[in-house]
């Protein structure tokens, strides 16, 4: 009875973890610690259990609620999501950009760090070409590097511009590389985003590379978001974190994508 007891009181407590994330829309493992008399290893415990069955999505310091594939979070709420990942990401992606290239970024945190990573780096006469604002601010004190900013609808969930006009602009330009941000990547289908009109214009910008590299971390795989951006066989390369599973390496490498895990 003795061994039992602790785990009966971890479930009630994971329990009661859920229903607070429910009400409050997100909790903080000091805040929990404190409501539960526990300490803050214990709390951290309970969350990555509750993550690791897809209850909630741990985040810096706390954790959120999951979303179905039609939402996305905040620009300013996704900067705290495996942001060590991101920035291992951002960093190998960023040495992939040779001098007097011409590189497309999507919009997102990911991308964020390899424009941050591009502008420590700063190569020799590159162009950027974005529709994201964090983007464009993040680079637009790097005097080697040319910055075209597309415009459009202005999306204030992501901080990018999309639709008709933003189209129209990209079809005009062309790209070494494309790096691409996604919600969910599935081998069978493949890259996938919430929204529609920036599935479209993602679409059009795989299109106007030569090289398209997926950036994601290792939550994105195996999910299929709302919009499908374009066939699994226009992406040459994938780079992600080391929590991505083997099979789902093994998987994309038959199908002839370079996978680079960081």
């Amino acid at each position: 009875m003795r061994n039992k007891q602790p785990r009966l009181l971890s479930e009630e407590r994971r329990r009661e973890i859920l229903g607070l994330l429910e009400e409050q829309g997100r909790v903080t493992v000091d805040s929990l610690a404190d409501s539960f008399r526990v300490s803050a290893v214990t709390i951290r415990a309970d969350l990555e259990e509750l993550g690791a069955k897809g209850l909630l999505v741990r985040s810096h310091g706390g954790a959120i609620p999951p979303l179905s594939p039609k939402q996305e979070y905040p620009l300013q709420l996704k900067k705290t999501l495996h942001h060590a990942e991101k920035v291992r990401i951002g960093r190998a992606a960023a040495q992939l950009i040779q001098p007097r290239q011409t590189v497309i970024l999507d919009g997102g945190t990911t991308t964020a760090e390899v424009a941050r990573a591009l502008g420590r780096t700063s190569p020799e006469a590159v162009t950027v070409i974005t529709h994201a604002l964090n983007i464009a601010v993040e680079l637009a004190d790097s005097p080697n590097i040319s910055l075209i900013v597309i415009g459009g609808v202005f999306r204030h969930i992501s901080r990018s511009f999309v639709g008709p006009p933003a189209e129209r602009m990209m079809s005009d330009l062309h790209a070494d590389h494309f790096f691409l941000a996604v919600d969910g990547l599935d081998p069978e289908t493949g890259p996938s985003t919430p929204d529609v009109l920036e599935a479209q214009l993602n679409a059009q910008m795989i299109r106007a590379a030569r090289e398209v590299s997926v950036i994601a971390d290792a939550t994105k795989f195996g999910r299929r978001s709302l919009s499908l951006i374009g066939d699994i066989r226009s992406i040459h390369r994938v780079i992600t974190d080391t929590g991505v599973s083997e099979e789902m390496v093994c998987q994309l490498r038959k199908m002839g994508i370079d996978v680079v895990v960081v």
